[in-house]
C-alpha cells in the first residue's frame, strides 16, 4: 500500500490529507490498529527517526515523548533508581525491560508536555512497556514490532481506537527530501549527521575531563535536538533528557524554559513532594498538576483554605523558595546541547544553575571566548561540534 487517507490535516478544516510514496512503492508502515491522523504520523516519523539514531549511537534500547513534533522527553534503557520509579508512576516491583525503563524515562521527565504524547521506540514494544503506556494518555506508538501480549494490552487503550503504527525498521528514505510551502517546492539533502565521539573531540574549556557516562549524555543532547523544533536546548542527565527547550526564537529563552523543566524533574525528587499525600480518587494527570502548580510560585493558591482539600489528605508544608534554591543546588553534572552556537554567556551563567556541567554546542559566535571564559569560571567541560542542528 502505497498511501493511507487521513481525516484531514493539521487541522479539520484542512481537507483533503493523506500520507503517499510519490515514487509509487509501499509506505513502510502499516496501521495495526486506530486511525493515526497528520499530526500523529509527523510526530511518528520524527519520532522513530529520533530513537533509531539513540539506538545506533549508544547501543541501549530508547524511547521518546513526542507532542507537536518536538520531543517532550527522550531517554535510553538504564534501569530506574526506587525515586524516579516514585516519582515516574512506575507501581510495579518486577524488573523492568531496559525498554520499558527507556519509555518510562522518555514520559517522566516532563510529564506535563507528554500529557496526550505520540510515543517512539526503538525495539520491538514488549509486555513490560505496553503495560506502562496502557494507564498513560497517550495518542498513539511507533515500532518496528509488538509482542502479542503488548499488542493485546495496548489495543485496549481508548476503548479500542489506540494508534498504533509498525514500521519497518530496514527502510531507508531517499537522501533528498522535499516539502511544499504556499505551493512552493522546498528541496535538500536530508540530515544524515552522524552523532559520534569524533564529533565531541574539539574540547574548548582548561576543563577537558568527559566521562564515558557524560559522553553518551551529550549524544543523546545531540541526537535529542536533530530533531526538535529549532531554536532548541536540551539538557540531559544520566541517559535522559530533563529539559526540551523548543522552538523558541531567543537562545536564552530556549536555555531558560529548558532549565526550568530541568528544575522541575529534580524538584520532584524532593522530599517535600516524595511525601505528598494525595487524595485516593486522584488520577495521575491531576497529580502532575498539582506537582507542578506546588513546586511553581503559584504553590501559595493549591495551599488555601477549600483548596487543598481537593487535591491531599493533609495539607502539605510550604515548599519555600529558599528551600527550593537549596535542593536545585544538589544538583550536580548535567549536560547541555544547543543546536546553534551560543552568542552570550547569560546562557552559560543559566545553565550553571540547573546544575551543568558538561555543553556541547556548534561554536562559531563572535563572543565564543567570552563563552569560553565563563564556563572556566564554573569549571565546565565545553565541546565545539562545528555543525548546527536546525530543524524545522
Amino acid at each position: 500500500m502505497n498511501e493511507i487517507q487521513l481525516k484531514y490535516g493539521c487541522n479539520p478544516n484542512q481537507k483533503p490529507s493523506r500520507i503517499f510514496m510519490e515514487d509509487g512503492s509501499d509506505l513502510p508502515v502499516t496501521v495495526l490498529n486506530g486511525k493515526p491522523g497528520y499530526i500523529n504520523f509527523l510526530d511518528a516519523f520524527n519520532g522513530w527517526q529520533l530513537v533509531k539514531e539513540l539506538k545506533e549511537a549508544t547501543g541501549l534500547p530508547a524511547a521518546t515523548s513526542f507532542k507537536h513534533v518536538s520531543p517532550a522527553g527522550a531517554a535510553v534503557g538504564l534501569p530506574l533508581t526506587e525515586t524516579l520509579a516514585k516519582i515516574y508512576w512506575v507501581e510495579t516491583q518486577e524488573e523492568l525491560s531496559p525498554l520499558a525503563c527507556a519509555y518510562a524515562r522518555a514520559r517522566g521527565a516532563d510529564r506535563m508536555s507528554s500529557f496526550g504524547d505520540f510515543i517512539a521506540l526503538s525495539d520491538v514494544c514488549d509486555r513490560d512497556t505496553a503495560r506502562l503506556i496502557k494507564p498513560e494518555v497517550s495518542d498513539g506508538v511507533i515500532a518496528p514490532g509488538y509482542t502479542p501480549e503488548a499488542l493485546e494490552l495496548l489495543m485496549a487503550k481508548k476503548k479500542g481506537n489506540y494508534n498504533i503504527i509498525q514500521i519497518d525498521p530496514s527502510y531507508v528514505p531517499a537522501p533528498v527530501e522535499r516539502k511544499q510551502v504556499f505551493g512552493i517546492t522546498f528541496e535538500q539533502g536530508r540530515n544524515e549527521l552522524d552523532i559520534d565521539g569524533g564529533l565531541l573531540s574539539n574540547i574548548v574549556t582548561k576543563n577537558t575531563e568527559v566521562p564515558e557516562s557524560a559522553l553518551i549524555d551529550m549524544k543523546i543532547a545531540l541526537i535529542t535536538l536533530k530533531y526538535t523544533q529549532s531554536n532548541s536546548v536540551c539538557y540531559v542527565k544520566d541517559g535522559q533528557a530533563i529539559g526540551i527547550g523548543a522552538g523558541q526564537q531567543s537562545r536564552i529563552h530556549c536555555t531558560r524554559l529548558a532549565g526550568q523543566k530541568a528544575d522541575n524533574w529534580y524538584l520532584r525528587q524532593a522530599p517535600q513532594v516524595m511525601d505528598l499525600a494525595f487524595i485516593d480518587t486522584l488520577g495521575r494527570a491531576d497529580r502532575d498538576n498539582a506537582i507542578d502548580v506546588y513546586i511553581g510560585d503559584e504553590y501559595e493558591d493549591v495551599l488555601r483554605e477549600g483548596e487543598w482539600q481537593k487535591r491531599f489528605k493533609v495539607k502539605p508544608p510550604v515548599f519555600t523558595r529558599e528551600e527550593k534554591r537549596a535542593w536545585l543546588d544538589g544538583n550536580r553534572d548535567v549536560t547541555l546541547g544547543s543546536d546553534a552556537f551560543f552568542p552570550f554567556s547569560d546562557n552559560i551563567e543559566r545553565a550553571y544553575k540547573s546544575g551543568v556541567k558538561y555543553i556541547a554546542q556548534p561554536g562559531g559566535s563572535v563572543r565564543d571566548e567570552l563563552v569560553i571564559a565563563c564556563c572556566d569560571k564554573y569549571d565546565m567541560v565545553m565541546a565545539f561540534t562545528g555543525i548546527r542542528l536546525f530543524h524545522h
